[in-house]
């Protein structure tokens, strides 16, 4: 853990949706301005669990805080000093994007009200724009709209669920640089994603999957904890290559563009299954383990908790 305060700090978190459990006794620790990333496969439960920490769901199990008031005791003061951005764009299509933040100003009782939204209008780049429908934009700028929105309140906290799924690269780029400024600035971020590049560009990580959070900590300590061997294939063949090793349990097997990491937990295991490769036309060379190596090992081993 981090020796910045934490901002949030969870234990035994716990959620169960008829015979389901979504969310299964997690412990988190969030420190002020970090940015936390929070992964893992669809259906994980990583939206409950953002849930419970800003106020929207009560958890049937556990207990704590988020920015010192209590999770279960006293959401409504939580949900003031929070910044939510839902996976699907929530604000009003057919106002334009001045409209938007004014209308949020008022939700919150921000105020000068109209001072904030000129300011967030140009934090944001968004000035040029701000007579254009919600409704017409694209992606990437109906994502700055709804980070403006999270801001308006000027939040210690944000929850970003997902806030980059479709939008393109360079979009994706200039978003994480903004919240990189913001954490300078003292705001804690904590953030769901998919992206490999984005989970490398988080001060700490967390991975959940169906519900168990698996590991935590940053991309280096979370690499050496895993404990994994690599090795790159490449070559003729890799597809009849890709079938064989995949037969072997104790083996991760991914693609990566024309080659193949094959990692696993004991490098006499890895050596032996690779030794067969050797001599013939394909090339089998060590590498360094990657985060998304270290995330395919996991969820391999993770079991799905829907109900039989």
């Amino acid at each position: 853990m981090d020796a910045a305060p934490a901002i949030i700090d969870v234990r035994g978190l716990t959620k169960r949706y008829g015979g389901r459990v979504v969310v299964d006794h997690v412990d988190m620790q969030v420190a002020r301005g970090r940015i936390h990333g929070f992964l893992g496969p669809n259906g994980s439960g990583k939206t409950t669990t953002i849930r419970m920490l800003c106020g929207l769901l009560t958890p049937d199990e556990g207990s704590g805080t988020c920015l010192g008031y209590d999770i279960r005791s006293e959401s409504r003061k939580i949900k003031r000093h929070v910044g939510y951005m839902t996976q699907k764009f929530g604000l009003y299509d057919d106002l334009s994007i001045e409209e938007n933040l004014a209308f949020i100003a008022r939700v919150y009782e921000v105020p000068d009200a109209k001072r904030r939204v000129q300011a967030m209008l140009e934090q944001l780049g968004l000035a040029s724009r701000r007579t254009q429908l919600a409704g017409a934009l694209s992606g990437g700028w109906k994502q700055r709209l709804a980070l403006a929105a999270c801001l308006l309140h000027d939040p210690q906290l944000l929850l970003l669920d997902e806030p980059t799924a479709g939008v393109d690269p360079k979009a994706r780029r200039e978003f994480w640089d903004q919240l990189h400024t913001l954490a300078a600035g003292g705001l804690t971020v904590l953030v769901s994603t998919h992206y490999m590049d984005e989970a490398e560009r988080c001060h700490r990580l967390a991975y959940i999957a169906y519900g168990q959070l698996l590991a935590q900590g940053s991309a280096e300590e979370l690499i050496a904890g895993a404990g994994l061997a690599t090795c790159s294939v490449t070559g003729p063949g890799l597809a009849d290559a890709a079938r064989a090793l995949r037969a072997h349990p104790s083996l991760h097997v991914a693609s990566f563009g024309a080659a193949l990491h094959v990692s696993c937990a004991s490098e006499r295991e890895l050596e032996a299954a690779l030794a067969p490769l050797l001599g013939g036309t394909l090339r089998v060379e060590r590498v360094a383990t990657s985060l998304e190596d270290v995330f395919i090992a996991l969820m391999s081993r993770s079991r799905d908790n829907y109900p039989s």
